[in-house]
């Protein structure tokens, strides 16, 4: 079990300006099925998927970001209208760091959300750097927060709570 770390402040929260991820072990639990004519299937959380359209919606920006490229992340990024799929890409930190610039940001205006090695340079350098119980020890021991719930049932409705309500404070004080 992950030693507890805490929640980071409301104000921490309010500063960010971009909501990134990986995908495989954090919007999923990590499963890919592949049949034997090659299809691929995952699981996503309705949870998350909720929690993303609702952020999205508040015009907040969000990216996947994830070292596979795969036909049913492309599907669920479509379905959830997430603006910047970026697939394909083991150095997460380059990747982070160019959507960042392209879209007028530092990286400590980031959250970014990993669960293994390819993650922890880009958890490190996010303004707010968050895994999963289940993530490997590097990327753990790397973020700043682990999140209740596990990977694929509802880690990223956790954040996408903290994001959205920091912005609801933010819009109304």
């Amino acid at each position: 079990m992950p030693a507890k770390k805490p929640v980071p402040s409301r104000a921490a929260w309010s500063r960010m300006k971009l909501f990134a991820m990986d995908v495989d072990g954090v919007l999923t639990d990590g499963t890919v099925l592949i049949s034997s004519d090659g299809t691929e299937a995952k699981r996503f959380s309705i949870l998350d998927g909720l929690g993303l359209s609702l952020l999205r919606h508040t015009g907040f920006p969000l990216a996947w970001i994830s070292g596979r490229a795969s036909g049913a992340t492309t599907a669920r990024a479509i379905e959830l209208k997430i603006p910047h799929l970026i697939q394909g890409r083991i150095d997460k930190l380059t990747a982070l760091t160019e959507l960042a610039t392209k879209l007028g940001l530092t990286l400590d205006q980031c959250v970014y959300m990993g669960d293994d090695v390819i993650d922890v340079p880009a958890l490190r350098a996010a303004g707010i750097g968050v895994s999963v119980p289940g993530a490997m020890p590097e990327a753990l021991a790397a973020a700043s927060y682990v999140t209740r719930r596990p990977a694929g049932l509802g880690a990223v409705r956790e954040i996408c709570n903290h994001l959205f309500a920091a912005q609801q404070k933010k819009n109304s004080g």
